[in-house]
């Protein structure tokens, strides 16, 4: 970690003291870090402190990053200005209305069964490679975990072969977002593929720590996130699916299928969803349940079913009202 020492701008001292607090609170902080590390190097070269006229000119300098990484940063630089602002009230803190602005929220594609069983039929296809002698298992299984489990794309890859307990048929997640380790059951069915999978995964290395998705460059190593993603997006591709707008899907969109299934079992079996949202926050790792509400904004079949909801309860007192002539 930096010292103030190591920042050479006048606000060097700011930055590192406001790294070390949000760091002290579990915050990896690493991309914050590289914005305010930028923001510093500008301020030293300048030999000025930050105001409106030197944002502005650092604005300008990383005009060549996207609007969303441009508005991050600048969110950045005010939080730290803010945090300035407690023991120096007259300094300068960024005006947000000047940031770009946000881009439109993607809607996820949710995946229909018959688009997973296609997809899952076409991993027979798959062949073996000198870097990928599994190919064929770990594309196979990385569907199954994120399709029943929700898992992340980064926690799918980072499992080692200790973090799965075949007695109790459970997967151990370790540090994820958030600094958060959770225990996840698996469904019978994945586990019957886990097992399945363990089977073709005992003719290399299985050490405990041992990678859990494998492959071969260099030595057996675990799979990168990208390079899983590519593989995955490479199938949604062979097996002709698009979302509404014609573009392949996201692999973090299996997630959110994920949770819009059992959000829409829940309605079917008239369970209470705010009892249930706390447990699905646990399972899917999140640090509370607005970031699980994240995933389940109102779709079709989700609306449909909390309307036929709401009208089995509440009818009688609407039909109440309306009879009693209020307008």
């Amino acid at each position: 970690m930096k010292s103030a020492a190591a920042f050479g701008s006048c606000l060097g001292h700011f930055i590192a003291r406001y790294l070390k607090l949000k760091r002290a609170l579990g915050r990896q902080y690493a991309n914050e870090g590289a914005a305010l590390t930028h923001l510093d190097r500008f301020l030293a070269r300048q030999t000025a402190d930050l105001t409106a006229e030197t944002f502005a000119l650092w604005s300008a300098a990383i005009g060549h990053l996207s609007p969303t990484v441009r508005r991050g940063w600048m969110r950045v630089v005010r939080n730290l200005c803010l945090y300035r602002q407690r023991s120096e009230s007259a300094c300068f803190v960024p005006d947000p209305a000047g940031f770009p602005q946000p881009h439109q929220t993607r809607r996820p594609h949710l995946f229909t069964d018959e688009q997973i069983v296609r997809l899952l039929r076409a991993t027979d296809d798959l062949q073996k490679r000198p870097t990928s002698p599994l190919r064929r298992e770990v594309f196979r299984l990385a569907l199954v975990l994120l399709h029943t489990a929700g898992l992340r794309r980064g926690e799918i890859v980072r499992l080692t072969l200790a973090d799965y307990a075949p007695d109790e048929q459970t997967l151990t997640i370790r540090e994820s977002k958030f600094h958060k380790s959770r225990l996840v059951p698996l469904s019978l069915g994945a586990a019957r593929e886990m097992d399945a999978y363990l089977v073709a995964r005992r003719r290399f290395s299985h050490a405990a720590s041992a990678p859990l998705l494998c492959c071969n460059r260099r030595g057996l190593r675990h799979y990168t996130g990208m390079g899983l993603a590519q593989g995955l997006r490479q199938m949604f591709r062979r097996v002709g699916i698009r979302t509404a707008t014609g573009h392949l899907p996201h692999v973090h969109d299996m997630r959110h299928t994920f949770a819009h299934a059992a959000l829409l079992r829940w309605y079917r079996a008239g369970i209470d969803i705010e009892s249930k949202l706390p447990a699905l926050a646990a399972y899917m790792g999140h640090v509370s349940v607005v970031s699980t509400q994240y995933y389940l904004s109102f779709f079709e079949p989700v609306a449909e079913k909390a309307s036929e909801r709401f009208a089995r309860h509440c009818a009688p007192f609407v039909r109440g009202v309306n009879e009693g002539g209020v307008p």
